[in-house]
């Protein structure tokens, strides 16, 4: 498998991914066989592993520590803070009161003594950046991770994340990891050219759009829809306004990928890794069947008439679902009085 490297980390990681969002109560509960997954993805050449903190309460990242316990060095391990951790308002967020004790906990889960890279997993509006880049910086100095970077943050805060840096004289965010997807291409418009512009490596997630891109016939019973059915009942629903949307696309690219001699994931994979932007693409298994068929396809390339005849189905910079992208919503749009005098 190819390697790129992490932005201006020097850490040189696999073009892929192995997310482990799956792993654990939330997905896959059976530790044994979720680390035998691990292991074929190991060996299949990835050396880049992502979990966090808050996937099935710390779970993930106890499969991932058992699994990687014999090749740790060899390994880069990323996990990420921030979502909440209990129904205490100070188990979450970006403060350095909750940044100390979370990575303890996920050093701890981890059963290593370093993380490689710490990612703040939503943009924490209550919470100064300048003191989330501070403690992030002590733990730089620790010893206790090589670096860190945030996650779904839009482009203006991925800019004033490196100017607060560079005027308070921390270490800086090095990486971004946003959803990105054939359906979910917002991210071409700003924060993938603002990354590139200060020198961000770039692991993106989700290329399957939660499943809509899998090939699957029966998207409503698929294990991700499950998960979001009491969150977002609509989701996979293909006669709602939206739902009507990927439908309709799915059915063109559909027939793109078949004419392109791949199966749709390949397809959609393939678009997502050829951005210049993107690092490593996150792909996230659940099964060792589902594994396989992720990386059946890692080597193909699409063509300048592919990538053109994709941009006519789903236009570059757009959303085909808004709700899509559940990013933390900025205080602004959520509380009306501060946008009233």
């Amino acid at each position: 498998m190819k390697r790129r490297t992490l932005g201006s980390t020097g850490i040189s990681v696999s073009e892929f991914a192995l997310g482990a969002m799956m792993f654990g109560s939330l997905g896959n509960p059976d530790h044994e066989d979720a680390i035998r997954i691990i292991h074929s993805a190991l060996d299949a050449g990835i050396n880049f592993i992502d979990t966090a903190d808050v996937y099935s309460r710390g779970e993930s990242e106890e499969i991932v520590g058992k699994a990687v316990k014999a090749r740790r060095d060899d390994l880069v391990i990323a996990t990420k803070f921030g979502r909440p951790m209990g129904e205490d308002p100070n188990h979450r967020g970006g403060s350095r009161r909750w940044i100390v004790r979370a990575v303890e906990d996920s050093l701890r889960r981890l059963d290593t003594d370093y993380i490689d890279l710490y990612q703040i997993h939503r943009p924490d509006y209550e919470t100064e950046i300048g003191e989330t880049l501070s403690a992030l910086s002590d733990l730089v100095r620790a010893g206790k991770i090589r670096a860190f970077g945030s996650s779904m943050f839009p482009a203006e805060m991925i800019v004033e994340a490196q100017w607060t840096a560079e005027h308070q004289g921390c270490h800086r965010f090095l990486t971004e990891q946003p959803m990105y997807s054939v359906f979910t291409r917002r991210p071409e418009a700003a924060v993938l050219p603002t990354a590139q512009r200060h020198g961000l490596g770039v692991l993106t997630f989700s290329p399957l759009n939660s499943g809509w891109l899998s090939g699957r016939a029966d998207l409503a019973s698929s294990h991700r829809a499950v998960l979001t059915s009491s969150a977002l009942p609509s989701h996979y629903d293909p006669s709602t306004p939206t739902g009507k949307l990927k439908a309709t696309a799915l059915a063109q690219l559909t027939v793109l990928a078949d004419e392109a001699g791949m199966t749709l994931p390949q397809l959609a994979i393939a678009f997502v890794r050829v951005h210049p932007a993107v690092t490593s693409v996150l792909i996230g298994p659940r099964t060792r069947e589902q594994l396989d068929g992720l990386l059946s396809g890692i080597d193909r390339e699409l063509s300048s008439d592919i990538l053109d005849r994709i941009d006519e189905i789903v236009p570059p910079g757009t959303d085909l679902d808004p709700a899509d992208n559940y990013a933390a919503t900025p205080p602004a749009i959520e509380s009306a009085r501060l946008r009233r005098k």
